[in-house]
């Protein structure tokens, strides 16, 4: 099997379940914002070796972002056919953020101010990819699904990177100067 088909020359790219939608168009941005997103935490990760727990967590949260993905990537006409946790955004899977941020929340003093980014090498790394999940939850915002859990996940995720970010960095550069 060869890794082109040749079926995308004409602009368009098929979906989950079938069809066929313009590559531009809502759902395929959408989904396209967040593989960016699930590669910017692969670079975080990947900064991270050494760090234990934050790897693993970022590992969780990349996976977690292959069955948002597998939402966004199906028309809606055929949402009957997602898999919950597979291929269908849960509640369980936003609790599980909620969950993350307040343990790891625990673990630090957060900064009362804006910070700077770029404290150390991870911690940008991580606000790079929180920048970029907050550009999917934009996308997957534009694509008008009413009965999806993608947005909320979204929302939570870039909290929890944020709070990675500022854990890792272990101290911040407030934003305005004294």
């Amino acid at each position: 099997m060869k890794i082109y088909t040749r079926k995308g020359d004409d602009g368009t790219t098929g979906l989950l379940y079938g069809g066929r939608v313009r590559k531009d168009s809502a759902l395929p941005t959408a989904y396209g914002s967040v593989d960016e997103a699930q590669a910017a935490l692969g670079v975080a990760r990947a900064a991270a070796a050494g760090h234990g727990e934050l790897g693993d967590i970022l590992l969780d949260l990349e996976r977690d972002l292959w069955v948002l993905m597998a939402e966004l990537a199906t028309d809606p006409a055929n949402r009957d056919k997602l898999t919950p946790g597979q291929s269908l955004v849960t509640q369980e899977m936003v609790d599980k953020l909620e969950a993350l941020i307040d343990d790891i929340s625990d673990r630090f003093d957060p900064p009362t101010e804006f910070v700077v980014p770029g404290e150390t090498v991870l911690a940008a790394h991580l606000d790079v990819a929180r920048t970029v999940v907050r550009r999917a939850e934009r996308d997957a915002l534009a694509t008008g699904l009413t009965d999806s859990l993608a947005i909320a996940y979204l929302n939570r995720l870039s909290d929890l990177v944020w709070t990675l970010a500022r854990w890792k960095e272990g101290g911040s550069s407030r934003a305005v100067r004294q």
